[in-house]
């Protein structure tokens, strides 16, 4: 027998090991409560902590893009969106601007989709500039601050740098007049242009509905050691190849494509909720940026998942205790996946599945409709919550001015 044959199969001695043992915890159904420094916040309750003011602006800048384009409702940026219609009925929402601590301005700049529904971030500048001149120009409490005590929801790929491609979002930087604002934000990633200090990351959208109807029963054995369905290479547009996830997949797929213990392919079937709730570790490996919905898909099902994002800023990290729930790899270190996770002992893996039993650890992940308590909205809010009281430096004196407004590409300066 070939050195090659006797390795396979004492590794898939360990995964049916490992199966036998996760066969028993689910089972048994034991969950493992969340404590430290992070997960300590996860179950806190912002109402009495906040108010936010939420500006009434046009249909045009909201409601009647999403009429135009439904589909908004469900990609992974629509945390926009419901996080509109949250505060819209939240006890945290006050009508009285004056005793407001936070002022929201519902735009919803990801609304723009391709005939294929990809979000074009072209327009977003002038669509925001547009509504920052609205309320600064009808309301007195934005030129206290200059956005200093406003918080926005930007969730492209690379935040409000607002472009897809890596080179010309650093090329363009945040956008000038929301260098004081807080923003909330999917893209994470530490030393990052695009990534502003106090900024709150945030999961992108997954539509808790649709998920919650391909829940399998708990105790269907986890049979697939590693799994990952998606792009190893994006031949459309880094036709030489090396560019896309910076190498990240395509060594995953060049060095784990014929192994038995990697179930991965770029097919995504319509079992693919079930199979992630079949397998042990689940592929969270950088795109064009550093995040993805298969984060959020793995905490909801149980995957332990595998960051391969150098840098990475997880989503809510002090609320969630993502070095305990998941395994980080550098991407310099795919080509040792295997090893990697072959060589974590049994004990460790359990408890990572104990603690992703935690019903509150999923929660936080996800904007549910209504909303439930620690969901992603109330992760927000307790992040906004704990920024404050704002310091009194952020209230400008009298003519005082920050913002340079004529700042960034002529384009942006267009009316919208």
């Amino acid at each position: 027998m070939s050195d090659l044959s006797k390795t396979l199969i004492l590794l898939l001695l360990f995964a049916l090991l490992l199966d036998l043992d996760a066969f028993e915890l689910r089972k048994g159904q034991k969950t493992e409560r969340i404590s430290g420094s992070a997960g300590d916040v996860l179950e806190d309750d912002p109402v009495g902590r906040l108010k936010v003011f939420v500006y009434e602006l046009p249909s045009k800048y909201n409601k009647k893009i999403l009429q135009k384009d439904p589909r908004c409702l469900n990609h992974m940026f629509a945390a926009e969106i419901y996080m509109h219609r949250f505060l819209l009925s939240s006890p945290v929402r006050t009508l009285n601007p004056e005793e407001a601590d936070w002022f929201y301005t519902p735009v919803y700049t990801t609304c723009d989709l391709t005939p294929n529904g990809l979000p074009l971030p072209f327009k977003s500048p002038r669509m925001m500039r547009s509504a920052i001149q609205l309320i600064s120009s009808n309301w007195p409490y934005w030129n206290r601050t200059e956005g200093a005590d406003h918080f926005f929801i930007v969730p492209h790929d690379f935040g409000a740098c607002f472009h897809y491609q890596e080179e010309k979002a650093i090329e363009r930087g945040i956008l000038p007049l929301l260098q004081r604002a807080t923003l909330v934000q999917t893209f994470g990633q530490k030393n990052h242009v695009c990534l502003k200090e106090g900024s709150i990351t945030v999961p992108p959208y997954a539509p808790p509905q649709k998920m919650q109807s391909h829940l399998i029963p708990p105790s269907v054995p986890r049979s697939i050691f590693v799994y990952f369905r998606g792009l190893f290479y994006d031949v459309g547009n880094d036709p030489e190849g090396g560019y896309y996830a910076r190498g990240a997949r395509a060594a995953v797929w060049e060095n784990f494509k014929d192994n038995p213990l990697f179930d991965i392919s770029t097919e995504h079937p319509t079992t693919y909720y079930e199979d992630m709730q079949r397998a042990v570790f689940c592929l969270c490996p950088l795109g064009w940026a550093p995040w993805s919905p298969r984060l959020v898909e793995a905490v909801i099902f149980g995957c332990i998942p595998v960051i391969i994002a150098d840098d990475i800023v997880l989503p809510f990290a002090d609320a969630i205790p993502w070095e305990d729930i998941g395994v980080y790899v550098d991407e310099k270190d795919v080509p040792n996946l295997d090893t990697i996770l072959t060589s974590i002992p049994t004990e460790v893996i359990l408890r990572k599945q104990r603690l992703l039993a935690n019903p509150s650890m999923k929660q936080a992940m996800l904007f549910p409709h209504p909303a439930q308590p620690g969901d992603a909205f109330h992760q927000i809010l307790n992040g906004l919550a704990r920024k404050l009281p704002h310091d009194k430096s952020v209230y400008l004196r009298k003519g005082e001015k920050v913002l340079n407004w004529t700042a960034g590409p002529l384009a942006d300066l267009k009316p919208w």
